[in-house]
């Protein structure tokens, strides 16, 4: 196909061949099949903030660093400038979780290149050779479901030892690889540490995945793994390795009700968010 005004610089610069074929258009960005000499990669062309439907929550872009002072009081005062820089560190959280989470180990796609907007990065394929399809394209049984999920939950440990945690994290954007699930889509991710509200996005990420996967092995719909993840991290025993049970008993204490209601909010925005998601797919 004829390659994308934005993927032409990639071709001059010599860091692709050709566009093969578009393979999705998602809420912030549009991904292209790409040649690369001997190699067949996918090119995440991430679209204009006017162009795209993904918010920009505050709780997700909270303690993310800037280049420089200057840049921080732009981005504080929504001028145009600021609205620039605010893009760019958005793009930049993905790139940069990307190459963290990758080198930590955790199921992502390579990334290769980030030039002019665009990451270059591994084309997850299927047994085929095909790309991989979605969590919630597959049809699964009670064993499958089952060592899925266990997969899954390794995979989120594993980010939260390296310090991270997708916040956005649903059967949308898990492809299934020929040799298992790939974690994909993290320009939202945040800092485990740095980010007051990155034990609830932990929470909804795993609450997220049981219930997915509860529709096959229902069994999993009374464990409370995301609970016990983030229990073991906060006392500092969360390992790769750590053992999980599934069962947590609080501590029993106060109600923040401040947060029984954002974690009702959240229900809402995310239920909303999977409807949308669901027409679009």
């Amino acid at each position: 196909m004829k390659a994308p005004p934005r993927l032409q610089s990639l071709i001059e610069e010599g860091l692709i061949d050709t566009v093969v074929r578009q393979l999705m258009s998602g809420k912030e960005a549009m991904v292209f099949v790409v040649r690369c000499g001997d190699e067949t990669r996918c090119a995440k062309v991430y679209k204009e903030a006017t162009q795209r439907s993904f918010r920009q929550a505050v709780d997700y872009t909270e303690n993310r660093k800037v280049k420089n002072s200057r840049q921080a009081r732009a981005m504080a005062k929504g001028t145009k400038f600021g609205r620039q820089a605010q893009e760019a560190a958005w793009q930049s959280a993905e790139v940069d979780a990307l190459y963290r989470l990758a080198a930590a180990g955790v199921r992502v796609p390579r990334p290769y290149n980030f030039h002019d907007g665009v990451l270059l990065m591994e084309l997850v394929a299927d047994a085929n050779g095909d790309a991989a399809p979605r969590l919630n394209d597959v049809a699964f049984t009670l064993e499958e479901a089952r060592a899925h999920h266990a997969t899954l939950l390794k995979e989120v440990v594993r980010m939260l030892c390296a310090g991270v945690v997708h916040g956005d994290l649903s059967e949308f954007n898990i492809l299934l690889a020929e040799d298992g699930p790939v974690i994909i889509d993290l320009p939202q991710a945040v800092d485990a540490a740095g980010n007051n509200h990155a034990s609830r996005m932990l929470l909804r990420d795993v609450a997220n995945l049981r219930g997915f996967f509860g529709q096959s092995a229902p069994e999993l719909l009374a464990t409370s793994y995301g609970a016990e993840i983030w229990d073991l991290y906060q006392r500092g025993l969360l390992r790769v390795d750590t053992p999980l049970t599934g069962r947590y008993e609080p501590v029993q204490g106060s109600v923040d009700l401040g947060s029984i209601l954002r974690e009702i909010d959240d229900a809402r925005d995310e239920e909303a968010a999977r409807r949308l998601r669901m027409g679009v797919a």
